[in-house]
């Protein structure tokens, strides 16, 4: 009982104190000194907002990566505001040896917006947004309250040594938040600044994904150096491995360095870009659709991905069916009777053919790409005929010109009588009398 009357006591006191303080002048003046704080900084920022471009709500989602940016940072302008306004108050409030509690916790509290606000506006993956919000956001709490170090040095207290080898709890602690920090951190740099580097119409397609891949190359370099530094890993002993490491990369590695390699001169040589169509040695067609660090995506017709290893591009036979050109050339066969006009045939099928819209045609158009009709060759049964016509693009998927002129050349035979020949048997039969 003695020591819960102690504790009420103290309780009542510090009650009494805190009601002193709410009913006192100072508590008003800072009141409204923050409200003020809070007025100005929503006030600069609308300004700023509306004078930035880039700071302006997009209409669409579809926008560049910088602009989303932008506006991204924009929404954060307010609460920044308001912890640079705090944070200048209560540093006058040091200098003239003003009591400004009140200041502090609306600064602590400015500063812990400001940080939900980045969560909210940066972080699009929900399970690292969760983890900073329930993890970080309290971390940093205590830090500002000044009880950090307490919790650093009871987590440090607690640890265990295997040899040489000493694990605390806070040593895992922190390897694991600053692990999940930069995993996001180094995700979400990377796809922004591919999709930057990717948006430049200034350049090419092949060099758009050589410094994209390079900038991925990067980023990852970067982000395992630091994570090392958070482990507590000596860089410098990494010199002591480097032989080690070159060996391995010439014995187990080897593949993954050579189709490493194998990307970056593809990309170089421009020999395959993406959205080229190609056919493998063994016979795989796809477009090119992306390329990775270690191999690249072919996507066919039917929807399905192929995954290529780089080196395969450069140690096998690859036919690229637009690498210079989109235009490409191809033949269509049908056979006619014998007794077919086969002058007046050819001009009817030549007509029929060049009216299609994706067959290229006209007066502006080469001779040797016009479509055209020719005898190949005299069958058993008729006259076997060609067409040779020209497109953009590959006659497969969206671009199934060949069937369309299959169905039409069928239906201008047909129109103009033409018979389309079939093989045939003459079949005798003899009487007895007639074999001895």
């Amino acid at each position: 009982m003695p020591v819960f009357n102690e504790w009420l006591s103290n309780a009542k006191q510090h009650f009494a104190r805190v009601q002193d303080a709410l009913y006192s002048t100072e508590f008003l003046y800072q009141l409204l000194l923050i409200l003020g704080i809070y007025l100005v900084a929503y006030l600069i920022a609308g300004q700023i907002r509306n004078a930035v471009p880039f700071m302006r709500r997009p209409e669409n989602q579809k926008i560049h990566s910088l602009k989303m940016i932008g506006y991204r940072v924009g929404t954060m302008l307010f609460p920044l505001l308001t912890v640079f306004l705090l944070l200048l108050t209560t540093r006058l409030g040091v200098l003239f040896q003003l009591d400004a509690w009140l200041l502090d916790i609306a600064l602590v509290l400015a500063v812990l917006i400001f940080l939900n606000n980045c969560i909210k506006s940066l972080v699009a993956n929900t399970v690292i947004a969760s983890f900073m919000r329930w993890i970080g956001l309290p971390i940093v709490f205590l830090h500002l309250i000044g009880v950090l170090p307490l919790v650093v040095t009871a987590l440090e207290s607690v640890s265990v040594s295997v040899g040489n080898i000493r694990l605390s709890a806070y040593g895992i602690f922190r390897v694991l938040i600053f692990g999940a920090l930069l995993f996001w951190l180094g995700r979400a740099s990377n796809t922004v600044g591919k999709d930057i580097i990717r948006n430049q119409k200034s350049l090419d397609v092949a060099t758009k994904e050589v410094f994209a891949k390079l900038f991925e190359v990067a980023v990852f370099c970067v982000i395992f150096l630091l994570l090392l530094n958070v482990m507590g890993i000596n860089l410098t002993a990494l010199a002591v491995f480097g032989g080690a490491l070159g060996v391995g990369l010439g014995l187990g590695l080897q593949s993954i360095a050579s189709n490493f390699i194998s990307g970056i001169i593809i990309l170089l040589d421009r020999s395959l870009t993406v959205g080229d169509y190609v056919e493998l040695e063994d016979g795989s067609k796809g477009f090119v659709r992306e390329f990775k660090m270690r191999y690249a995506v072919l996507e066919t017709y039917d929807g399905k991905d192929i995954l290529v290893p780089n080196e395969k591009f450069i140690s096998s036979l690859l036919v690229n069916w637009t690498h210079k050109d989109p235009k490409q050339r191809y033949r269509i066969d049908f056979s006619v009777a014998y007794q077919t006009d086969i002058r007046s045939m050819v001009e009817i099928i030549k007509t029929t053919v060049a009216e299609h819209p994706q067959v290229l045609s006209g007066n502006d158009i080469p001779l040797e790409e016009r479509p055209d009709c020719e005898i190949d060759s005299f069958g058993d049964s008729g006259v076997n005929m060609f067409v040779e016509f020209w497109m953009e693009g590959i006659d497969d998927g969206k671009n199934r010109v060949g069937g369309d002129l299959l169905l039409l050349i069928f239906e201008t035979l047909r129109e103009h009588d033409i018979t389309i020949p079939f093989p045939q048997r003459e079949v005798r039969i003899l009487d007895r009398d007639s074999l001895r």
